[in-house]
C-alpha cells in the first residue's frame, strides 16, 4: 500500500476504532487484510457499554501496537495530532455516522487526509437501509460477499446517493484447516447469540433441545459455545445469558458450556448448530457440517432467513435423527465463504482501491448522505450521544485536556467499572424482571 506521508517501503499506519470484541476483531483483521505490507497498527476502543474487557481482547486474539480506550472526541484528537494513512471504522451505524462528521470537521477542502474504510462485522440481515447510510461517507464501504455488495450498492443509487465506495471483499476473519473428521471424534457445538432469540422461553427451549440431545447422544460431546460471561457485554445486549438459564437444569456430563476463539473451538467441531450466528459462515468456509435451526421459524427477527437457499437449514428433529444438511455451492460462493482459493484474492479490490487513493495528491472532502439538511431531525441526536455538535465538534468537556495518570486514573476507572457493572445489571437481572411484571 503506497503512502503519502511515508515512503512505500515503510509499514502503512492505519488506526482502527471499534465498540466492541467483535468490531474489534473485524476492524484489526481487516486493516491487515487491506494492507500491502503489514501496518503499524493504533488501536482505539470507543468507551461504552459493550468495551471489551481484557479477557475478550486476549479471546479476540489479535494485537495491536497500540491500544487504547478513548471517548469519541478524545479518538478524534488523537486523529487530528497524527498523520495515518488509513482509518478503520468497526462501528454500529450511529458510532460510524457521528466519526465521519466529526472527522470531515478535521479535514475541509483540499488538506490531506486518510483513507476512511467501514463495513459490517457479519451477517446483514436487519435495518439495511439504515445501516447503510449511516456509513455512508467513508471513503471504502467494504461489502462482505458479491451478495452484499449488490445490495449496498441499489440502496446507496436508489437515495441518490455516491456508490462508488462499496467495495466488494469477505469477512476477514475466515481461514483454518478444511473440515477433517477424526475416528473416535463426534462434537456437536451450538453457537450462542447474545440476542437471537431474545425471549426467555425461547431461550431455553433450545437450551432444553440442545440438552436433550446430549442425553440422545450419550457418546458424542455437546458444547454450547458462549460469546461471553457473566457481566460482559458484546455489540448486542445479552438479557438472558446461557449461562444463567442453564443453573436451572441437569445438566449431563458430555455437555459442557465452553468460551475461547470461534476458530479454536471449530478445529475439534463436526457440526456446528445455530440459529443465524456469523459462526455459521466460519463453519461453512472450512466445509464443517452446518445447520441453521428452523425450530423458532425462519423470520427476519432472528436472521435465520437470511440462510434460505443455502440447503443448511435444519430442525433438531432431524438433527437428533442424524441428518446433516449439504450446503449449495452457489449459495456459498455469492455469500463469500466458498471453500477453496477464492478466499485468497478476495481483498484485491479494496487493497487496489485502497492504494490508488493513496496516490492522489489529495482527497475531496467527507461528505456523509446524512447532514444538518438532509436529516435535521436524525442527525443532531446521532451526534449527541456522542457528545458531538451538529456541525461535528466535540461539545465542552467531552474530551479532556490530558488523561488522567496516578491515583487518578485508578479512581476513574474503578469508577467507571462499577458503573458498567450496575448498567450490565439492571440489563440481566432488572429489566426481565420489570418486563414479566407488566405483562402480568
Amino acid at each position: 500500500m503506497p503512502s503519502r506521508t511515508n515512503p512505500t517501503d515503510t509499514p502503512p499506519r492505519i488506526a482502527v476504532l471499534a465498540d466492541s470484541d467483535t468490531r474489534w476483531k473485524w476492524g484489526a483483521l481487516t486493516a491487515r487484510r487491506i494492507a500491502e505490507h503489514p501496518p503499524e497498527l493504533s488501536g482505539f476502543l470507543l468507551r461504552g457499554r459493550a468495551t471489551p474487557t481484557p479477557r475478550q481482547l486476549a479471546e479476540v486474539g489479535v494485537d495491536a501496537d497500540a491500544l487504547r480506550e478513548v471517548t469519541m472526541a478524545a479518538f478524534l484528537k488523537a486523529v487530528e495530532g497524527e498523520r495515518y494513512d488509513v482509518v478503520v471504522l468497526a462501528l454500529v451505524g450511529g458510532a460510524a455516522q457521528a466519526a465521519l462528521h466529526g472527522l470531515a470537521r478535521l479535514w475541509p477542502a483540499g488538506t490531506r487526509r486518510p483513507v476512511l474504510v467501514t463495513g459490517y462485522v457479519g451477517v446483514v440481515y436487519e435495518k439495511l437501509a439504515d445501516g447503510l447510510l449511516l456509513r455512508h461517507g467513508a471513503d471504502v464501504v467494504l461489502a462482505n460477499s458479491r451478495h452484499d455488495a449488490e445490495r449496498f450498492r441499489a440502496v446507496y443509487e436508489g437515495v441518490g446517493a455516491d456508490a462508488s465506495a462499496v467495495t466488494e471483499a469477505a469477512l476477514p476473519f475466515l481461514g483454518g484447516a478444511p473440515y477433517a473428521p477424526e475416528p473416535g471424534r463426534d462434537t456437536v457445538v451450538f453457537a450462542a447469540q447474545p440476542s437471537v432469540p431474545e425471549s426467555r422461553a425461547d431461550r431455553l427451549y433450545l437450551l432444553r433441545r440442545l440438552i436433550a440431545h446430549a442425553r440422545r447422544h450419550p457418546d458424542r460431546e455437546v458444547l454450547l459455545k458462549l460469546r461471553s460471561k457473566p457481566g460482559e457485554h458484546t455489540t448486542h445486549i445479552e438479557e438472558q445469558p446461557y449461562q444463567k438459564l442453564a443453573r436451572s437444569l441437569e445438566l449431563p456430563p458430555n455437555f459442557r458450556l465452553v468460551y475461547g476463539n470461534m476458530g479454536e473451538v471449530l478445529d475439534r467441531t463436526d457440526l456446528l448448530v445455530t440459529v443465524s450466528s456469523t459462526a455459521a459462515l466460519e463453519s461453512l468456509h472450512r466445509s464443517v457440517p452446518t445447520a441453521v435451526l428452523t425450530d423458532l421459524g425462519v423470520r427476519e427477527g432472528l436472521g435465520n432467513h437470511h440462510f434460505v437457499g443455502s440447503g443448511c437449514l435444519a430442525s433438531w428433529d432431524q438433527l437428533d435423527d442424524g441428518h446433516r444438511p449439504a450446503p449449495d455451492a452457489g449459495w456459498l460462493a455469492a455469500q463469500g465463504v466458498a471453500p477453496g482459493d477464492a478466499y485468497a484474492t478476495a481483498f484485491d479490490a479494496a487493497r487496489t482501491r485502497i492504494a490508488e487513493l493513496l496516490a492522489r495528491p489529495g482527497l475531496p472532502p467527507v461528505r456523509p448522505y446524512y447532514t444538518p439538511e438532509t436529516a435535521p431531525g436524525y442527525l443532531p441526536g446521532i451526534l449527541a450521544r456522542h457528545h458531538l455538535a451538529p456541525d461535528g465538534t466535540p461539545l465542552p468537556g467531552a474530551a479532556p485536556e490530558a488523561e488522567a495518570t496516578g491515583v487518578r486514573r485508578l479512581v476513574r476507572d474503578a469508577v467507571r467499572d462499577a458503573a458498567r457493572g450496575a448498567y450490565r445489571h439492571g440489563v440481566q437481572r432488572v429489566a426481565p424482571v420489570i418486563r414479566r411484571m407488566g405483562e402480568l
